[in-house]
């Protein structure tokens, strides 16, 4: 008799996998170092970029996750001989977008809160990406959409910690295109046709890095600025969708991101 299939992973392998890469986010906690920077001095040109512990086990921690969720997705029985490189996209950006912002959080029961809350986080994005790769899943519409909020909400948290940070705008602009891009297009691959639509993630990183260029100067606050981002990033990604999946013509697929790229706009000028 065949056994049941299960669209779930072993619930071992994810718990190693999820407190390996917490620890690396504690492990910043209770070892302090010195700040490193690194300095590049040229005429009419003065690079400075600060090197802390922080920093480098977020690096750390994505390359867990990568290659983690790269061996948890390869035993799948539905995967086979196809690539798994879309199912480690979220989870990678995820787990390295994560560890900014929880190490800006004070000590104490705040920091623990948001510990907790990053840990969900994780959990949440590394099983929907599993039960993503078999479209005959039970709960495959609810992963989907549940993978398309987080990317979009993975956006904002990242545009928020870029203005936050008072990143200067030569390294705002690549960071914003490349974190538009690679959202974008796996927001668009999640459309269950195995479809890579390049061409429109490329064309969204360029319009949400020129957008986030032009207000880095601007007296705006994190949310204001990451809302203005974030707008144009739905809107296009919207359209893309309407115009190559489900073939709406132009004049009708372009109103419903009209609306939605207002209404974020809107709210950036109302939001203070």
């Amino acid at each position: 008799m065949q056994a049941p299939r299960s669209y779930l992973p072993n619930s071992d392998r994810v718990g190693i996998l999820i407190a390996s890469i917490l620890l690396t986010y504690a492990f910043t906690r209770i070892v302090q170092t010195p700040r490193l920077t690194l300095s590049l001095s040229l005429p009419g040109f003065y690079f400075a970029y600060p090197l802390t512990l922080s920093s480098a086990m977020s690096v750390l921690a994505a390359t867990l996750a990568f290659s983690g969720m790269d061996s948890l997705t390869r035993s799948h029985p539905a995967l086979g001989k196809k690539p798994n490189i879309d199912h480690l996209i979220l989870p990678t950006l995820t787990t390295l977008a994560l560890g900014g912002p929880l190490a800006l959080l004070p000590n104490g029961l705040i920091w623990w809160g948001g510990f907790f809350v990053v840990a969900f986080i994780l959990v949440c994005v590394y099983l929907a990406e599993y039960i993503t790769i078999d479209p005959s899943a039970p709960s495959y519409a609810f992963a989907r959409a549940g993978l398309t909020a987080l990317a979009y909400a993975l956006f904002v948290i990242i545009s928020i910690a870029l203005k936050v940070s008072g990143m200067r705008m030569f390294l705002l602009t690549p960071i914003l295109f490349f974190a538009a891009g690679i959202i974008s297009l796996r927001i668009l691959h999640l459309d269950g046709k195995d479809r890579w639509d390049f061409p429109w993630a490329v064309g969204i990183g360029l319009v949400c890095a020129q957008i986030g260029a032009g207000l880095h100067y601007w007296p705006l606050t994190p949310i204001q600025f990451s809302l203005a981002i974030t707008g144009p990033l739905y809107a296009l990604t919207m359209l893309s969708a309407r115009i190559t999946t489900e073939n709406i013509p132009m004049r009708r697929a372009i109103l419903s991101p009209l609306i939605a790229l207002g209404l974020a706009w809107v709210s950036a000028l109302l939001f203070k």
